[in-house]
């Protein structure tokens, strides 16, 4: 097992891709990708969320892509949940398996733990209910904003069933639940896999992250996201709030032009690439891979299969830790 870290339009999937098809030409096995994002969980979401192409996935298994539809809500409890039994098969079969970490809130959750909290109280959801059904979820998110507004900050007004929790666990614990969530803030994480961390130079990642921008709308994000929101049950409030559906919706809704909606499409991937450079310092990765434009996709899969001790014929699990390197390429 491996997972491969970088901030978003580093390459991380073709990285990964590349390592999958070298170790399958060594063992004439191939090895699976394990998907860690918030929103390649959802199927239909394909061009906003740089999901492998169906040709990629036919030829490399994929998991945690396409399990829900886009009218559902999905968290990191659920994900953890479902991804559990691929874990663990794989790592019964002494089979590869190959992270690729899109969103660092589910891979925190894959390897540090999901922060509990208290069980549901009844009484206190159908009295938080009965507010939302009189007074609107605004009244449960002006609620929360005064008793915990770092928490309000992080859920949208519309979304009733995470304002009630955060309040529910307030009412019952008397602590705001961002204050509670705190715990995964401190000391830094145990993991006992190799972790291949995926460096650019932060100007090549904007540059990247614009190019990508203008592809998607080549694409057909457009027609992608319109198509969505007429289907059955449209966008969750999870999926409309995704990088690239947020802003294409703004446009269709005539709230603003193609061109402006482009332009913070750009604005914000590179802020969520910021703040993805400050998750990851916490995390020690086995290797730092630099890309440069004389070293191929394929001479960086094979050093890292090298050095992860997967070249050797007839070691298909061994992951010593290595000390830093360089290399890598393309999708995010």
């Amino acid at each position: 097992m491996v997972a491969i870290l970088g901030c978003t339009a580093s390459g991380k999937s073709a990285l990964a891709e590349a390592i999958a098809l070298e170790y399958n030409r060594i063992h004439h096995t191939m090895p699976t990708i394990m998907a860690v994002d918030s929103m390649q969980v959802y199927r239909g979401m394909d061009i906003g969320t740089s999901k492998p192409p169906i040709s990629i996935r036919q030829q490399i298994p994929h998991a945690m892509v396409d399990v829900v539809a886009p009218s559902e809500s999905y968290s990191a409890a659920e994900f953890t949940q479902a991804a559990a039994p691929i874990i663990a098969n794989h790592e019964c079969r002494q089979h590869p398996l190959i992270w690729v970490v899109g969103t660092i809130l589910y891979f925190k959750a894959l390897t540090e733990g999901l922060f509990a909290g208290p069980s549901a109280d009844a009484a206190v959801r159908e009295e938080l209910n009965r507010e939302a059904d009189e007074r609107g979820t605004a009244s449960l998110h002006q609620r929360l904003s005064h008793v915990d507004p770092l928490a309000a900050e992080r859920i949208h007004p519309n979304d009733r069933r995470r304002l009630i929790r955060a309040l529910e666990v307030h009412q019952i614990t008397g602590q705001p639940i961002s204050n509670l969530q705190r715990q995964w803030k401190t000391g830094r994480p145990n993991i006992n896999f190799p972790m291949v961390l995926l460096d650019r130079p932060r100007e090549e990642i904007s540059q990247r992250i614009n190019r990508r921008a203008g592809q998607m709308i080549n694409d057909g994000l457009v027609d992608e996201v319109r198509h969505l929101a007429a289907c059955k049950g449209g966008l969750s409030m999870q999926a409309a709030q995704a990088v690239g559906y947020k802003e294409i919706i703004e446009f269709l809704d005539g709230k603003c032009s193609l061109e402006e909606a482009v332009e913070r499409i750009k604005i914000n991937t590179r802020h969520l690439a910021k703040l993805q450079r400050t998750w990851l310092r916490r995390y020690h990765a086995t290797m730092i891979v630099q890309p440069t434009a004389d070293r191929p996709l394929e001479s960086i899969a094979a050093d890292i299969i090298q050095a992860l001790g997967w070249g050797l014929i007839g070691s298909r699990s061994g992951c010593p830790c290595v000390s830093g390197e360089k290399s890598a390429e393309d999708r995010a």
